[in-house]
């Protein structure tokens, strides 16, 4: 394909990142009145069930830089979602968990992500949805090999 001829909206990227967009603007907005943020679900995931991760497990984890992960801790932590104790491995770290009212709300925040699921797949069959997932769990995958 030449340069003069380039359509972004023939491509699948110019999609991922729209989509990626206003799923976030989206999620925040429905998950606000719980007090959650879009960019804490991997944080909110990672430690659910009684999990208790150290910052850098965090980081690794959601695939962002340390720096991020800290804001993003202190944030949670002054809102009320996140605790920390020492780490008994390694008295430089603590350890990271959520707070009795983060697990209180997460019932309704997975209430809330499973209804946005089902309103950005309205019309497609359950079977076009198994297909979508498959064939994004594909395309990850290739970015994730890209990014080693």
């Amino acid at each position: 394909m030449s340069g003069d001829d380039w359509d972004p909206l023939r491509h699948p990227g110019h999609y991922f990142s729209r989509i990626a967009r206003g799923l976030t603007r989206i999620g925040d907005i429905r998950l606000r009145e719980l007090g959650f943020a879009t960019a804490q679900l991997p944080v909110l995931a990672a430690l659910r069930d009684g999990a208790q991760l150290s910052q850098t497990e965090l980081a690794r984890w959601a695939k962002v830089e340390q720096p991020t992960m800290a804001q993003m801790l202190a944030r949670m932590e002054r809102d009320g979602l996140v605790q920390r104790t020492p780490d008994p491995r390694d008295r430089r770290s603590s350890l990271i968990s959520l707070t009795p009212k983060a697990q209180e709300r997460l019932p309704a925040g997975r209430a809330v992500l499973r209804q946005a699921n089902a309103d950005m797949t309205q019309g497609l069959s359950p079977a076009d949805v198994d297909t979508l997932v498959s064939l994004l769990e594909r395309v990850l995958g290739n970015i994730d090999a890209l990014e080693r």
